[in-house]
């Protein structure tokens, strides 16, 4: 085995046989509890047995709560490579970092006042 890919070949075959045993698993020792509520789609806070079906528009507060997690995800995207590179970086690695958090900042405070971090 002088193949250096063989390892990744086990992992990948090890996370495939992980994923699919628990599938199976729920399947067959999960409750089987089917009913129309359960069956149905839920989108932030959007009740959908509810709606006409000639209304089809979603509220403002389901684009801000999608808004909200795409600035959070796009600020773990950025500071995980950052924080492992870091000591490469220097000063100007950490002067742009800085910045980039400083604007970041500004939809996280527009967040908190509006109380788009507040789950009642």
């Amino acid at each position: 085995m002088n193949n250096p890919y063989f390892p990744i070949l086990i992992m990948a075959a090890v996370a495939v046989a992980v994923a699919l045993g628990g599938l199976g698993a729920s399947a067959i020792f999960g409750p089987v509890n089917k009913n129309k509520i359960k069956s149905s789609n839920y989108e932030c806070g959007v009740d959908p047995i509810h709606m006409d079906a000639d209304q089809g528009r979603f509220p403002v507060k389901y684009y801000l709560v999608a808004m909200t997690f795409i600035i959070f995800d796009i600020e773990v995207v950025f500071l995980y490579p950052w924080a492992v590179t870091f000591g490469k970086l220097g000063l100007f690695g950490l002067a742009v970092m800085f910045t980039f958090i400083a604007l970041i900042t500004v939809p996280f405070i527009y967040e908190w006042r509006r109380g788009g971090l507040d789950w009642d």
